[in-house]
């Protein structure tokens, strides 16, 4: 109840608002609130109480007149009345509604939560209303399949293509939506947006009848029969994603028979990525390339671009003076007036004298070459003078970088198609293609990973019945795995693994029975798992790394919720100390030690999987984000190959992921790489030397 006294000198009116007693929720007015009351209403004294939000309904009738007295005491019995007495010129109201948003009525609001002047009312009580939100996951998918039907029966078309001897009937709205070519067409001031049949020139007629339907359907078959006239389509459309899709379908398809093939198709549509992989391609394998009839087949210009690269992949400088032989001699005629321009770029000064002066000096072609025979005195006489060699130092005389060997990375087990696997395949950028080795003994899902003595040990994990704590090692010299390593003394899936001064590192995951905060590490010499310190929290789907002699271990879940808790094994101490948690509460992440800092991508929080990642500097004790991944991937791998940082499978939240994507720190970004042949969730990786490449085995 709320009782008013005005006085302005001359005449006074008294204002009183009968209500109920304070009820859950109300309480008696403020002095704040009776201060604002009095100068808002130019009163002089406000009694009352506070009520609960209130709903206003127009009166029936007119104001109902209290003359309750300021001294009277609050009414006994709730009243759903309110009213005020007013000289009858001014009926005035006033309502107090704490919660309450403002109204669209035109009652004047002071604040939401002080008085409010109104129009003559009732008052009742109101619920709060009622709301539910919806996203249809089903409407997108819908909505263009009824615009595909509406196109097959060529229904509500307002646009003809007409490519070749083909007419298309479209949607400009839908082409427009997809392409930035048509959304300029049909938006901008050309002739095109005002005509109701547009001819397109240079375009093959099968490959836009299959980009159209991709704007309708979102789907699309690329092969060897399309790619190459898809490919200039798409650049065409500007439709990126479908020329990232040929890009991949032709980077899956390189060989020593093709790739130079390849190369030429993608210098010419400006495919930058496939050109890059393509010469790495081509490098990598010249030995077999230039056994090819492409390579016969080069021009002048490209020859010279690929025997002048350091990169070259051959085992002596004889092979590039036979590949430049070879390739001139395919038409003399034609080429022997570049056989100078070429030789330039073999580095006869690498040769062995003996190649040098019987076989590259004897060669009638280049001895009826004067440019050609100088380039063989030169060389001669960095053979003969070894004292004036520094100062005759120049591109001929650099050596190309030896054969190295490269990383490549292992993908092992993991959840597939609803069942635990076994299968295990390795990756090498420098071929870009994954390759299927030798299996494990058992299906392991949440296995651990890591590298020792340069084995590959898959520590515990689960088969799809039970939970694992025997230890498979495998030897990329036999392409064999072996299973005679001793078991953890705990079974374990969910597992962190890592190496740190030669010894395996097994920390946290689940039993089956419980979450675990043991550590055990093994002894290779010994073939013997000792247990250590246990973490100071129980962390299942945990991550670790490596990094200061430090072994971290990062996020995970204690059981009941994901973590962002963070913290570090010195075993010169044998003690388990907290450091900086992480911006994000992970589970089932990935983590890798890149450029000295430790990487944590993905993995799932209380409600979604992740595609954020930060990285963790030990020297400041922070953490600090990164530019998120292309995909959510719970359950993802990550690892370092090569200096490079690679994301491999996961989880999205809808599917099992085969996709591999790597991060560039230069550009702060992520980009799709390949994909596996096996879509892994909770599989491990590792990362490996390759053998030599006469020795590959896979």
């Amino acid at each position: 109840m709320v009782i008013a006294k005005e006085s302005n000198g001359q005449s006074s009116r008294q204002v009183n608002i009968n209500n109920s007693e304070p009820s859950q929720g109300g309480g008696f007015i403020s002095p704040f609130v009776t201060r604002c009351l009095a100068n808002v209403l130019k009163i002089d004294t406000v009694w009352g109480w506070a009520s609960p939000p209130l709903r206003l309904q127009q009166a029936a009738g007119g104001a109902a007149a209290s003359n309750r007295s300021p001294a009277s005491a609050p009414p006994q019995q709730p009243s759903s009345s309110l009213s005020a007495t007013t000289s009858p010129s001014n009926n005035a109201l006033v309502v107090l509604d704490h919660h309450r948003p403002p109204s669209s009525s035109s009652a004047t609001i002071i604040n939401n939560n002080y008085p409010r002047i109104a129009g003559e009312m009732v008052v009742d009580r109101a619920p709060s209303p009622a709301r539910l939100s919806h996203t249809s996951e089903k409407h997108p998918r819908a909505t263009l399949t009824e615009m595909t039907v509406l196109r097959r029966h060529r229904e509500l078309c307002d646009v003809v293509l007409k490519v070749g001897s083909r007419k298309i009937f479209a949607h400009r709205v839908i082409l427009s939506a997809c392409s930035p070519y048509f959304r300029a067409m049909f938006t901008g001031e050309l002739a095109e947006s005002r005509q109701t049949e547009v001819t397109i020139r240079d375009i093959d007629e099968m490959a836009m009848e299959l980009l159209i339907d991709f704007c309708y359907t979102s789907h699309i078959i690329v092969e060897e029969a399309n790619v190459q006239t898809l490919l200039p389509a798409a650049c065409l459309l500007q439709l990126a994603e479908i020329q990232d899709i040929c890009c991949e379908f032709l980077k899956r398809q390189l060989d020593p028979s093709n790739c130079l093939g390849i190369r030429a198709f993608a210098d010419t549509h400006s495919c930058r990525e496939l050109l890059r992989i393509a010469d790495k391609f081509t490098q990598h394998n010249f030995q077999e390339v230039m056994e090819s009839e492409e390579f016969l087949l080069l021009p002048v210009g490209q020859l010279v671009d690929i025997i002048s690269s350091d990169e070259l992949n051959v085992r002596s400088e004889e092979q590039v003076f036979n590949a430049v032989m070879n390739w001139v001699k395919y038409n003399v005629t034609e080429r022997r007036q570049h056989l100078a321009q070429v030789l330039q770029h073999v580095r006869l000064p690498l040769l062995s004298p003996k190649f040098l002066v019987g076989t590259v000096g004897s060669d009638l072609l280049v001895r009826s070459d004067d440019a050609c025979r100088d380039l063989v005195d030169e060389a001669k006489n960095y053979l003969l003078l070894p004292q004036e060699r520094p100062l005759m130092q120049g591109p001929r005389t650099r050596p190309r970088k030896p054969t190295r060997r490269g990383e490549v990375l292992f993908a092992v087990g993991g959840w597939c198609s609803g069942d635990a696997i076994a299968s295990v395949e390795r990756f090498d950028p420098n071929t870009v293609d994954w390759k299927m080795v030798a299996p494990m003994s058992k299906r392991r899902c949440g296995v651990g990973v890591a590298v020792l003595n340069d084995l590959l040990y898959a520590v515990g994990g689960h088969d799809g019945q039970s939970y694992l704590n025997s230890i498979e090692r495998y030897d990329p010299q036999t392409n064999q795995w072996s299973c005679d390593v001793a078991p953890t003394t705990s079974c374990r899936t969910s597992v962190g693994v890592a190496v740190l001064d030669g010894f395996l590192y097994a920390v946290g995951g689940q039993d089956g029975v419980q979450c675990l905060n043991h550590v055990e590490r093994y002894d290779p010499k010994e073939n013997k798992w000792s247990k250590v310190s246990p973490m100071t929290t129980r962390r299942l789907g945990v991550a670790v790394a490596v990094l200061g002699g430090y072994l971290y271990a990062i996020g995970g879940s204690d059981g009941q919720s994901p973590l962002n808790t963070v913290e570090r094994y010195d075993p010169r101490q044998n003690k388990w100390t907290q450091v900086s948690p992480m911006s994000t509460r992970r589970k089932h992440l990935g983590c890798a030690v890149f450029n000295n800092l430790i990487y944590a991508v993905g993995g799932r929080d209380d409600c979604m999987e992740l595609s954020s990642a930060e990285r963790y500097n030990p020297h400041t004790n922070s953490w600090s984000p990164i530019v998120a991944m292309t995909s959510r991937r719970s359950g993802v791998g990550l690892a370092v190959v090569n200096g490079q940082l690679y994301a491999v499978g996961g989880f999205d939240g809808t599917a099992y992921l085969k996709t591999i994507e790597v991060y560039d720190p230069e550009q702060n970004q992520w980009r799709l790489c390949g994909y596996m042949n096996y879509r892994r969730l909770g599989g491990g990786v590792g990362v490996m030397r390759a053998p030599q490449t006469e020795n590959y085995i896979w």
